[in-house]
């Protein structure tokens, strides 16, 4: 259940709304409509990938994060430039908890810039916030 604070809170950035407890997966949402939900999935894989402690997994991870989002032709490929997908790929022969960050600050800075105006001036987020307001929760 949302509540009408937290709503309320994501008009104020884009972190508050990607750190908040319901924030991704509303705005996980919304990038659906929008054809680039994968954004968001990738974001929030490069924030559990970042936590991983085991060296066998953290690499299993990785090659499921690159084969994922990143080789080209990918299921979900990410709109990343070409010298950070270089980088990467020279990555994955030992993959460190810090190979995807330069891919995730450029999928950040996609999402920030690009669709967060567009969800905030939404019927999607302008409805979801009426419903709140509306019923309470």
């Amino acid at each position: 259940r949302v509540s009408l604070e937290e709503v309320l809170e994501w008009s104020q950035s884009f972190k508050k709304l990607i750190t908040s407890k319901h924030g991704p997966m509303i705005y996980k949402m919304y990038l659906k409509t929008e054809h680039s939900d994968e954004n968001m999935e990738f974001w929030l894989a490069c924030e559990a990938y970042k936590k991983i402690t085991s060296q066998r997994k953290r690499i299993s991870m990785a090659r499921k994060l690159f084969a994922g989002y990143i080789q080209p032709q990918a299921p979900k490929e990410v709109n990343i430039d070409s010298p950070v997908r270089r980088m990467i790929i020279r990555n994955m022969r030992k993959p460190t908890e810090a190979c995807f960050d330069e891919a995730q600050k450029i999928i950040y800075m996609h999402m920030e810039r690009d669709s967060y105006p567009r969800f905030l001036e939404s019927n999607f987020y302008q409805n979801l916030k009426h419903i709140v307001q509306t019923n309470g929760n």
